[in-house]
Formats: structure tokens, sequence, C-alpha cells
């Protein structure tokens, strides 16, 4: 009985921490099928816990269409050489991500798969 309280006691404060770590789910993207699309940057987010691109997405008919793209958090951003500062509006790049599911314009990205249109990296690899 005496080792029943601190085992009880180390699940009791360990409980709180498996929520707060998986705090969404992924599945609203479909990995499976990505899409690659060139647009031009309306706005950079370097937010917790994700950060945003809002990209502007030019179609053959002339149509624009604004995809919202989320990514990483900025710690890990930050442990790859991105910045706050490493996109600004109007930046013309090219990024592959995991489409929204539901077909919404927007999707999933990952640092490696962004690059500037002319095919530079965002952030050259140190």
């Amino acid at each position: 009985m005496r080792h029943i309280a601190p085992a009880l006691a180390c699940v009791l404060f360990a409980a709180p921490v498996v929520p707060a770590q998986a705090h969404h789910s992924f599945a609203m993207f479909d990995a499976e099928h990505p899409v690659t699309l060139e647009g031009a940057v309306k706005e950079y987010r370097y937010t917790s816990p994700h950060s945003f691109i809002v990209l502007v997405v030019q179609g053959n008919d002339g149509e624009t269409t604004t995809w919202t793209l989320e990514g990483v958090s900025p710690a890990e951003l930050g442990r790859s050489g991105w910045s706050s500062k490493v996109l600004k509006p109007g930046d013309e790049i090219k990024v592959k991500l995991a489409p929204f599911r539901s077909g919404v314009p927007g999707g999933s990205w990952r640092m490696e798969d962004v690059s500037f249109s002319n095919g530079q990296p965002v952030v050259v690899a140190h």
C-alpha cells in the first residue's frame, strides 16, 4: 500500500501532459495527394503554435485564389534557419503541400518543400 501512493501521484501529475502534446490531428490534410502551387505571399505569420503562409495563386483562367497554409512552430522553423523575415508580402514562391481533405484552399507545408519561384531556397542550408 505504501508504494501505491507515490505511483498514483506520478500518474496524476503526468496525465495532463498527454493531452497538451497532442493538440490536434493532421488527419484533415491529405498527405497522400500532395499539391504544388506557385503564387505570391500575401502574409507570412511566424506565430505559435503554428506558422502560416497566406498565398495568392493565379489560375489558368486568370482568377486568383487565396490559400491558407499551416506550417510547424516558429521554434522548429528557427532550428532550420527560418525567421520572421524570410518571407515578405509579394515574394513569389513554390510550395508542395498536403491539401485539406475538404477541398478548401489550404493545407499543410513543410520547410523543405518551399522555395522561391526561381528555384532559390528560402533558407540556405547551414
